[in-house]
């Protein structure tokens, strides 16, 4: 198969589909792959190195989207790179389709296969190829809202550690998965008082587990949210409904009794945000302010730490597309039910039935597609 990986063009956008070692991966097992020139520029990985693994080094990402078969990106495809897309090719990246219908409109019309790295499944219902990056944002969360909580910046100016004869800053982090729990640890490292709310008891007694006095957990609903959102310094969003728009769980009125240059970060921008008042923003301009709410709502957080973020990335994805390489989408989705989870959008039909109910589109099961 060819195989080919353009430069992200997201604003401060790092990462890149492929690494030299996953290139050398897939040409070792007779797959071709064109690389567009420095793609690989963000993580330090030069053209040179793309040419030793024996990839094709290509001079614009005009060549790939019109000649390669299967794309291997990042995030999401620009609208200029949607226009690129045509039936019968495969687009293999993560596509966060629920809360952003111009693109999920584009990709139905482009006729593409497109399989989302957020929504491919693992044995026991977790989600590998979303975990990775879940770890990274849920770390980066603590890091940028500690950086947004300095008076420069508009925060409260608050040390989230606090120092001897000072109290602490206040961490609430709301969802005690994957971004949840990475937030909290790194939050109750810097000393910071930490609170996980969840609506999961058994997530409650794994998180409580964990961290025993280092941080507290409350159940989740409306009247606790209320109470630890309003006493805190930072507060991050880390709800996930897979494939769906997030829930809307702190609302504009809420905002009116929080402290004044309080930090929300909303890791679950991507799927739409879990705050009423959030809105996409970039690491050019990650925050804005709201009712004297600082907001960082950077929807490629993982973007900013590019080197990590891609080799972790690539560590889980690179085996499904040797796998997509070497049988063709169709059997390698038919073979392994927990990477069918990931087709989204077939030849102009939606396959994923959370986007499908949430953008209005009739839904065609992935059985359908493989069995058709």
């Amino acid at each position: 198969m060819r195989i080919g990986c353009p430069k992200e063009i997201k604003n401060h956008e790092y990462r890149v589909g492929l690494t030299p070692e996953s290139a050398k991966e897939l040409i070792s097992q007779g797959n071709e792959v064109w690389i567009e020139t420095q793609a690989g520029c963000g993580i330090d990985a030069t053209d040179d190195q793309y040419v030793a693994a024996g990839a094709k080094i290509v001079d614009t990402p005009d060549e790939i989207f019109a000649e390669c078969e299967m794309v291997v990106k990042v995030k999401e495809p620009q609208e200029v790179e949607r226009k690129k897309l045509r039936e019968g090719q495969i687009l293999y990246t993560y596509l966060h389709l629920a809360p952003d219908a111009p693109q999920t409109k584009d990709l139905v019309e482009s006729g593409v296969t497109a399989i989302a790295y957020e929504t491919v499944t693992g044995p026991r219902g977790q989600l590998p190829l979303l975990k990775p990056m879940s770890q990274v944002a849920g770390r980066m969360s603590v890091q940028a809202g500690a950086t947004a909580l300095e008076k420069a910046h508009g925060g409260r100016g608050v040390l989230l550690g606090g120092v001897p004869g000072v109290m602490p800053g206040k961490v609430v982090v709301i969802g005690g998965g994957v971004v949840g729990f990475n937030a909290a640890q790194m939050a109750a490292g810097l000393g910071a008082d930490v609170t996980i709310l969840d609506r999961d008891p058994e997530v409650l007694e794994k998180v409580g587990t964990h961290f025993e006095s280092r941080a507290s957990t409350r159940f989740s609903n409306q009247a606790n949210l209320y109470d630890a959102v309003c006493g805190a310094d930072l507060v991050i969003g880390a709800v996930l409904i897979p494939g769906a728009a997030a829930p809307k769980l702190v609302t504009r009125e809420m905002l009116k009794d929080m402290q004044k240059g309080a930090v929300l970060v909303d890791v679950a921008i991507d799927q739409g945000g879990c705050f009423e008042t959030s809105r996409p923003t970039t690491h050019a301009e990650p925050t804005y302010v709201v009712d004297d709410i600082v907001h960082y709502c950077v929807a490629n957080m993982p973007g900013a730490v590019a080197r990590t973020s891609t080799y972790a990335l690539n560590n889980v994805t690179l085996p499904h597309a040797l796998r997509i390489a070497r049988m063709g989408w169709k059997d390698a989705l038919a073979a392994d039910p927990h990477l069918a989870e990931g087709l989204n959008v077939h030849k102009g039909e939606i396959t994923y039935e959370a986007v499908a109910r949430e953008l209005g589109y009739d839904y065609r099961p992935v059985a359908d597609v493989l069995g058709g």
